[in-house]
Parts: structure tokens; sequence; C-alpha cells
């Protein structure tokens, strides 16, 4: 059952952080309910609607950027006490604005994430979480990864409120006091926690940073996944989610908002799975998501905050107008009033924006003037896609971008992305030049441009920075850069566990290091490992290679360090990369390696059916305009073979395909070639002369011949 929600839009604040928006519970059962949102600019604002605006309830003082807002309020009482968190304090105030508390909870980094029940307040850091009750410390967790969200649950079936971490790590963390009770593995870095049910349950709905979405059962010593749902359409992040019934049909749907903007309602049919009811796309990344009613008595909605401030609710309440004669609309009187006074509002604005022009050209010409740069806030987030092998840069921005160039002293490709509307364009560059670039393009994007979306792909073993300069449009005109590290072993993801059966190449590192140095070597080689060292002597992280599939177990402490793979190219590229950091710091390192032959064939063989499908649509590619040319003149394509129509008829999406994936054929080609000379090079021999005989073979590729060259040198 499809259902049809129409857009308004209430009111804009500053820019909003992840969850700083809330509804305040109904006075009554039909009545409508009151939007508390905080901005960066440490604002809290409560409004509510009369006769279709914006009424403001209360609004704080400028102060400390809000990051986080929950509710709370005794047990057994409405939750309409509403709290903020701002760098490591937070502050309560009552639902007409009067603040009643304000706890400084003495963490050396800013909360950002917060769950409030009763007298209890669960506040988490990047790594820290403490619990206090009326205030005062009862529990404290050390987390092995970052901690991106909180919840708690209650339930009969639970002896005490158990409070659940959602950790970069991509795990769950249920916590009993201030020990581990168990983790639970989810599929994706979990970035947003919201209970099914907010009266009681042990059902906690989770949304990942890759766009997936599950919800599990918390028991006391174990956990029940319910359902899971891919992102298979590859929408973007999750940002927020509710659980509301908008439907009416007594089951509680699911509301969700990602960063890509696009909002979701899933429903539950018979057999209790998740289906899609509605989709909307806004402009920007939606922090906030909640399901309630604010526009009109009895008309539920979904109402969304976005990052530039944006309050919308998406209602149940039908917006259209009546057509009258000659195809003119009749607006009601409430309409017409409404209108007025948007244009009288839009031209005092635009009056205000010439006075302030003109006073700044004035001040600007003074012999004192002294230019004053605009600060604007950037969003961003640089992601590696598992699907694609390739990097997500998404950069948002409060005010319209003018144009971005990007700069890469490693080489990368640019890939395609159909979201992205901007005009590229590229630079020469000279990377034999001292600093020299591998990559210059510039992006002059469309107007009211505030979101771009950029994909990237890198090669393993080549690591330097990444560099985005973005100009908004702004006068004066002025600029941000933001700095993403390329890893050596950039494609390389985490997982929970890896195949103990494949054919492992090893390599073990002794010498005089720390703990803290071993690990900063490894976060410096390897993506999605925590910044922080592990409170352990000793650690272990599994990765996969998302491009090949191959894996990498690294275990190491104090003075000794033990990596495996099956790629020997991956130990190759540590080998180096580890030395490297170790000469740096004037450390002596005793390096053995125990290499397996079976596994070069073993990765040959992961190759295999990649390399084969990147020639057949090579090759297919090459065939399009040869056979449309004899569609032409011939008139139509019925004289051909089947395979040959087949390609005439997949034409479009064979070269759509072939577009997307530049230089996909020389990269497995690539590859290829550095597992030749890896293979050989801890031999001790050096076969960079046998090449080209090597690219020969994989020009006429067989896999059955290419394993014996492989054997025979």
């Amino acid at each position: 059952m499809e259902i049809h929600l129409n857009r308004v839009d209430y009111v804009q604040v500053g820019v909003t952080s992840q969850k700083s928006m809330r509804l305040l519970p109904a006075l009554g059962k039909k009545a409508t309910q009151k939007v508390a949102i905080a901005d960066h600019d440490g604002i809290l604002t409560c409004f509510g609607m009369k006769k279709g605006e914006a009424v403001p309830v209360f609004k704080t003082l400028p102060g400390q950027k809000i990051c986080r807002m929950d509710l709370g309020g005794a047990l057994g009482t409405p939750r309409e006490k509403i709290f903020v968190c701002s760098g490591s304090q937070v502050r309560g105030f009552t639902k007409k604005g009067k603040q009643f508390l304000t706890f400084e909870a003495n963490l050396t980094e800013s909360i950002n994430a917060m769950y409030v029940s009763g007298a209890d307040l669960f506040v988490c850091a990047s790594y820290i979480y403490n619990h206090y009750c009326d205030c005062k410390d009862q529990d404290y967790f050390l987390s092995g990864d970052k901690i991106n969200d909180i919840t708690c649950v209650s339930s009969e079936k639970l002896p005490h409120l158990t409070p659940v971490l959602a950790c970069q790590d991509r795990v769950l963390r249920v916590l009993q006091g201030s020990t581990l009770a168990y983790d639970i593995e989810v599929p994706g870095p979990p970035s947003v926690l919201e209970l099914y049910n907010k009266d009681a349950g042990e059902e906690v709905l989770y949304g990942t940073t890759d766009g997936r979405l599950g919800l599990v059962q918390i028991g006391e010593h174990s956990a029940v996944a319910k359902w899971e749902i891919d992102n298979d359409n590859k929408k973007g992040g999750i940002l927020c989610a509710d659980a509301y019934d908008i439907v009416g049909d007594g089951v509680n749907d699911i509301l969700v908002g990602r960063d890509d903007g696009t909002v979701q309602v899933y429903g539950f049919d018979s057999s209790n799975e998740p289906t899609l009811r509605f989709e909307h796309v806004l402009s920007e990344s939606v922090t906030s998501i909640q399901g309630g009613c604010v526009g009109k008595e009895s008309y539920d909605e979904v109402v969304t905050a976005t990052y530039t401030g944006w309050v919308t609710g998406l209602t149940t309440e039908s917006q259209k107008t009546e057509a009258a004669a000659g195809d003119e609309f009749r607006m009601s009187k409430e309409t017409q009033s409404k209108v007025e006074a948007l244009r009288a509002e839009l031209e005092q604005l635009q009056g205000k924006v010439l006075q302030g022009r003109e006073q700044y050209q004035q001040t600007t010409q003074s012999s004192t003037a002294v230019s004053a740069v605009p600060v604007f806030s950037i969003n961003d987030k640089f992601t590696l896609c598992q699907d694609d092998a390739s990097y997500s840069l998404t950069l948002e921005v409060q005010t319209a971008i003018d144009n971005l160039l990007l700069q890469s002293d490693v080489p990368i490709d640019l890939l395609d992305v159909d979201k992205n509307s901007a005009v590229v364009s590229f630079s020469e560059c000279d990377p034999e030049q001292p600093n020299g670039n591998f990559l210059l393009a510039t992006y002059r994007c469309q107007a009211n441009t505030t979101r771009l979306e950029l994909k990237v792909r890198s090669i393993e073993g080549q690591y330097g920075t990444l560099q985005a300069y973005i100009t908004p449009r702004l006068q004066p005109k002025t600029c941000q850069v933001r700095q993403y590290q390329i890893k050596p072993l950039s494609l390389h993801q985490r997982t929970h566990s890896i195949d103990p059966a494949r054919p492992m190449n090893r390599l073990s590192l002794v010498g005089q290091f720390s703990f803290a140095e071993i690990h900063s070597w490894v976060v410096f080689c390897l993506p999605e490992v925590p910044e922080k060292t592990p409170a352990e002597d000793d650690i272990t992280f599994y990765f996969r290679n998302t491009f090949l599939g191959t894996q990498l177990e690294a275990t190491y402490c104090k003075g000794e360090g033990h990596f495996q793979s099956d790629n020997i190219s991956t130990i190759s590229i540590l080998s180096d990369v580890l030395s490297k950091e170790a000469t740096k710091k004037k450390i002596n390192l005793n390096i053995s390696y125990d290499i397996n032959d079976d596994s070069v064939s073993h990765t040959l063989r992961m190759i295999h059916p990649k390399l084969e499908y990147q020639l057949l649509l090579a090759k297919k590619v090459q065939l399009v305009d040869a056979l449309r040319e004899l569609q032409v003149h011939e008139g139509n394509a019925s004289f051909l073979i089947p395979e040959y129509r087949s390609i005439l008829d997949e034409s479009a999406s064979l070269l759509e395909e072939y577009k997307k994936q530049p230089a996909h054929l020389e990269r497995l080609y690539g590859m290829i070639t550095d597992l030749f000379i890896d293979k050989f090079k801890f031999k001790g021999q050096n076969v960079k002369t046998k090449v080209s005989s090597l690219l020969e073979i994989l020009d006429n590729y067989d896999l059955n011949s290419l394993l014996e060259f492989f054997n025979d040198v």
C-alpha cells in the first residue's frame, strides 16, 4: 500500500548536527506538537504552528555549538524536558524554555551522543561512555573504536536499563554496568540507533553509513537479528531514523533520513518484512527525522531537519488547490495573506542586502579597511564503497557552491556519478616535477548547488593526499581546503573474520618499538583503524580487499607484529611502508617472510572472473559502432547472429558501464604485473625485463597460459 505525503516547509535555523530536532509530546489526543531544534550557533528554538504560521514558543541566546538533543522527564510522565549538549556540557530546559540544569560532564572531548531516561543520563565522547544518575558518576566504559550513537533498552525481560553503543568497527556493543556484556556484528559501520517501540521493548533499529537498515532484539546475554535491508539502490548513508505509525494501521512504520537527502517510509506487510511505502528527495542531507502531528490537528506527518537548518514536514494533509475557469487558482484568504506577507518580507530582505552591499563597498574603500573573510560550514564525508571498490567524496556547504578544485599527488581515477550535474574540466599535470600533481580537476557547479558527490578510485601501494578546494558563491571570494589521506592499502575494509583455509603469506616484524608506534604505522597503512591506541596489550584486525576479495590479518603488540595475507602484493606493500616508517623513527627492524607459492595461483583465480568480464565488455564495446553501421546500412539487424543482436540491444547499457569504469582493465593488468614482480622479488629475482612477455599473454588472455607463465619463469 503506497502512501501519499505532501511537503510543507516550516522554518529555517542555523546549520544542524545529527539528531538535534525533536517533537514535544502533544497536550491532547488530536492536538498539534511543538518542534524543538538546536543548531551550530548554539541556539535552541522551540516553535508551534498556528493558522499555518510558525509561532515561536522560546528561543535561547547564541552560544557554543549544540551537537545533540534528547527529551526526558520523570519516569512514567511525558518526555517533555529538552536536553542539549555543547562541548562536554549538558543543559536542560522545560517546554516553556526555562533552564533548570547545567551539568559539566568533565570529559576531555566533546559529547557526540546522548540518551536521557528519568534521572539517568548516558553520554558518549569519541571513545568514552559515561553513565550518570542524578548527575553523579555511575558507570564508565572505554570503547575499542569510535562511538557514533547510543540508546538504552528497558523491558520486563531485562533486569535493568541496558545501554547499546553503535561503534565504527561494525559492532553494536551491549553494556552491563561498566563492562561489555556482548557485542553484535552488523554489516556496516552503524551511524544511528533508535528504539522501535519507545515505551518499552527490546528491539533496536540501526542504520549504517553505507545505507543499510536493520532491526535487532536485545536480550540479557545475546541478541537476535530480526531483519536487514541492503542498500541495493545505492542511496546515501543513514543519518537518522524513527518508528511511527504514519499509515494508521496500528503497526509502527520506519522513517529513514539519509545523507543524500532521501526520506523513506517503510511499512510492514503480513510477512513482517519491511517494504518501501514512500520516498521523497530533499536537496540536502537529512540530519533528524520524527513522526508526529505539527501542521494541523489529526494530520500525521514526517518532520525532517536538514543540514542547513530547514524544518520540513511531509504531511498526510492534502495541499492541492482548486482550479477555476481559465486555469487560474483560487486561493483561500489565509493563503493569500501568507503570500502577501512573504512578498513583503522578500522586498524587505532585498533592501537590506542592497544596503549591506553599499556599506561593505564604502568600508573596503576607506584607508582603515579590513577585509572580513566570510565563514562557512562544510559537511564532508570520504568513505570507501565496498560494492565498487571506490571512494565516495561528499561535500555539503550551507550556501551555494561556485566551484571545486580537486588536486592529488597520487594516481587516482575519477568515476562518473549520476547525481553530479557539475561541469568538470581537467588541467595538464607533470608528476615528474618536485611536488608534482597526478590530478587537477575543476568542477563548476550550477546555481543553487549546495551538495556535490564525487567518486575516485586509488591504486594500492600508491599513497599520498587528495585535496579539495571549495569556493562558495560568497563575496568577497573565499575558499576552504579539505585534505583526505589515500592510504597504502586504501582498498581494504575492516571485517569480522577471515577464511583460515586460504593459502597465506606471512610477514613478521621484531624491533624496539612501542605498541603505540606500531599501531600508528598500521593506522597510516590501512583505513578504518581507530587512531586511538587500543587499551589491550595486543590487538588483531581483519581486513578484506574490496576490489579483489583477498584478505589480511594484522596481529601486533609491543616489539612484535605479524601480518598474513593470501595476496603477496599486500605483504610487499606492507613490508615497504612499515620499513620506511621505522627508518624515519631510526628503529631497526628484524623482518622475516614466509611465502606460500600456492597463494599466487589462488590470487590469479580470484582475479580471473573480473578480468574475463572486463575483456568481454571491452570486446563488445569495440563491436558496437561497427554493428550500428551495419544495422543502418541493411535497414535492420535481423540478419545478425543472436550474440551480435544482443550486443546491439544492450549497447546503451554496455557503453554506460564502460564509461563508468575507466581504466578498469588497465587496473587489473597492473595488479597481475605487480603480483608477478612481487612473487620473484621475495625470491631475490628481478623479472621486470619479462613484463612485456606477461602483457602479451594478457592481450591473448587464457588462465591456464597465465598460470604456466608464472610457474615457468
